[in-house]
């Protein structure tokens, strides 16, 4: 496994490495993460465990990620096979060195990064990393990896291969069915982004027609300046508060207090967020750009838009919901995390994709 960042600092992207690695196990596998080092690298470690972790410092601008002892250290690791998670950083360039001099399986899973909004956004650095990189580590990997038919259309616009393996990421093992019904309470947890529309959610809020008690809390972390604009916003929505950065058994307290966890991004590629308030059995309140359409078919989801006054429906409608009702989709949710997203029918599929990519290198 070959990332960005082996910690909570990366995010959905993060969540997916450790679920990676626990599959690689489970089919008997060996796996090993090489990543740039980061200020919560050793306190995420254990996340991996018994895998190995190994961390190289970073030379330069963070946001390329240039660590010259990557290389080296994936060539004499003598890997059966290299899965890259995430691109725009150096490890894309590690990754296509490594799988140009062995020759063997190279798989790149963009995680949503080649969306168009995504795309739009710091674009004469994306077009460097292009040229300096991405193009090369497209062209070297065996198989590209998307989450979504729709991700796989995006990356074959922006990579011309149109034979990207489709996959989910996997949902976590299942919390206890619930029993009872929860009080009105709406949770976010995610990064603090624009593309997370947060500050639409805010004003979304205020503007909603609310049950007595509605509450809405929003956890996470981001840039100091995302951070800051979405805690004026607050100023405007009373029963809206924002608690920082959440993991581990207070992620699990959060999720076990809600009755929706909303996400209405512009962007993302399967959002674990969702994953893992279903496991939980939280159904969600969240847009088409989380590019999981079985959630509403199921009946575990409610659609929302982009626009505050779209959003305030949705919660309004939600919240609106007779217990009987909310309990069904709770169930459905935890339907959906217990089967086509759950880790034991994942990792089937990639045992076959694995095994294929090693007969092939042997031949």
């Amino acid at each position: 496994m070959l990332t960005a960042s082996a910690s909570r600092l990366n995010g959905g992207v993060f969540e997916a490495v450790v679920a990676q690695a626990e599959m690689v196990r489970s089919l008997g596998g060996e796996a090993v993460v090489f990543a740039l080092a980061d200020a919560q690298s050793e306190a995420d470690r254990p996340r991996f465990a018994p895998s190995e972790v190994r961390l190289f410092e970073v030379f330069g601008p963070r946001q390329i990620g240039y660590a010259p002892a990557m290389v080296p250290a994936l060539l004499a690791a003598d890997l059966d096979s290299l899965q890259l998670q995430g691109i725009w950083m150096y490890p894309s360039r590690a990754g296509s060195v490594w799988a140009r001099r062995t020759g063997r399986p190279y798989y790149v899973t963009p995680q949503g990064m080649l969306d168009p909004w995504i795309l739009r956004r710091g674009r004469w650095k994306k077009a460097l990393a292009r040229i300096g990189y991405e193009r090369a580590s497209w062209r070297a990997a065996r198989r590209l990896h998307a989450l979504t038919a729709r991700e796989a259309d995006q990356i074959g616009a922006a990579t011309g291969r149109s034979d990207s393996l489709v996959m989910p990421n996997p949902a976590p093992s299942l919390g206890p069915a619930v029993a009872a019904p929860r009080p009105p309470h709406v949770v976010y947890i995610g990064r603090i982004h624009a593309k997370k529309n947060l500050i639409a959610l805010v004003e979304a809020w205020a503007r909603a027609r609310l049950p007595a008690g509605a509450r809405l809390t929003i956890a996470g972390w981001g840039d100091p300046g995302d951070v800051a604009e979405l805690q004026a916003s607050l100023a405007t929505a009373p029963g809206a508060a924002f608690v920082g950065p959440v993991f581990g058994k207070a992620k699990a307290a959060l999720l076990d207090s809600s009755r929706f966890m909303i996400l209405p991004s512009h962007s993302e590629g399967l959002p674990l967020a969702l994953l893992e308030s279903w496991a939980a059995g939280v159904p969600t309140i969240h847009t088409a750009e989380c590019n999981i359409p079985e959630s509403f078919a199921a009946g575990a989801a409610i659609e929302c838009g982009y626009a505050p006054e779209e959003i305030a429906a949705a919660l309004e409608a939600a919240l609106a919901l007779d217990n009987p009702r909310w309990l069904k989709m709770s169930a459905a949710a935890q339907s959906l995390a217990g089967g086509p997203f759950s880790l034991a029918t994942l990792a089937q599929a990639w045992c076959d994709i694995y095994a294929e990519g090693l007969a092939a290198t042997e031949r």
